[in-house]
């Protein structure tokens, strides 16, 4: 079983980026159909959409006020709790990869900024072309820009992917350009364990995506499968922490949730939210509205 989502808030999902969402979910399920592990499909799931350009992140991210894309992302399995991520990467493709790639290559857990970038170069990661605008914003202008922005815009976007593997594996993974009008080398919930992914085989599975404040002052995703873990059903748990979420902090996001067990939910505070699951029968159900 594998689920993907393109981000959530008030805008409607366009027929390519629900495409790309079918051709993600395929890719992902086919590995899990030929045993492959639960980190390997959701790896590969959110590689198409980071290289699709039609969502907020990879070649599609956004641009923080100073002109440039800073990048973020992370990857954890749910055997031993194993995890990586980056945050404020620079020109790289699959920022996921990267992640993993700490994961896997090192004792660390998180990298961030310049040594996060040099880091994917060493293992010589597909960059891509960062265009600067010229006309550069002082400090206090971006501050002011960012305050405006506050009260009108609410352009936020990650992409992310769960699965459950043949061995009841779970895995998690984001990765996100952020939120539009943001000051530079901001990082949101995305490369936060705990807060944008989770992943425990004792619980579940969760990606995130909104707001990234909101989500981590409530650690979401942890929270999320807390409740897995205490017998909630994830439809109850998402419900339950979502409902906090927008009571204490007026937060706003999006969710996928699934159990070892193959039980899942997606759910959203927004208006609409890009997601799709498929299990192998039929067709990927793709929409971009839930209940739950």
């Amino acid at each position: 079983m594998i689920l993907a989502h393109g981000g959530a808030g008030s805008r409607a999902m366009t027929s390519p980026q629900a495409a790309c969402l079918r051709a993600a979910l395929h890719v992902g399920h086919h590995l899990l159909d030929r045993g492959g592990s639960a980190l390997l499909a959701v790896e590969q799931t959110i590689r198409v959409l980071e290289r699709s350009g039609l969502f907020n992140a990879g070649k599609g991210a956004y641009r923080q006020l100073d002109g440039v894309r800073r990048m973020d992302a992370s990857i954890m399995e749910g055997e031993r709790l194993h995890a990586g991520a980056v945050g404020s990467i620079e020109g790289i493709v699959h920022p996921i990869t990267a992640a993993r790639h700490v994961m896997e290559a090192t004792e660390h857990v998180l990298l961030v900024g310049p040594m996060a970038t040099k880091f994917a170069e060493h293992f010589k990661m597909e960059r891509h072309r960062q265009r600067v605008s010229s006309s550069r914003l002082s400090y206090g202008a971006m501050l002011r820009k960012i305050q405006k922005s506050i009260a009108t815009g609410d352009r936020h976007g990650t992409v992310g992917a769960i699965a459950v593997d043949q061995t009841g594996t779970v895995a998690a993974g984001a990765s996100t350009g952020g939120i539009d009008r943001m000051l530079p080398g901001r990082v949101g919930d995305t490369p936060i364990i705990g807060c944008g992914v989770y992943a425990d085989n004792e619980a579940g599975a969760v990606s995130m995506t909104g707001w990234g404040e909101s989500i981590i002052r409530l650690a979401v995703a942890k929270e999320i499968c807390e409740r897995l873990r205490h017998g909630k059903t994830p439809a109850l748990a998402v419900r339950e922490v979502f409902r906090r979420l927008v009571a204490k902090v007026q937060g706003s996001a999006g969710a996928l949730v699934l159990t070892p067990k193959g039980r899942f939910a997606i759910a959203h505070v927004t208006a609409n939210m890009a997601a799709g699951w498929w299990d192998g029968r039929g067709e990927p159900t793709v929409k971009d509205t839930f209940r739950y």
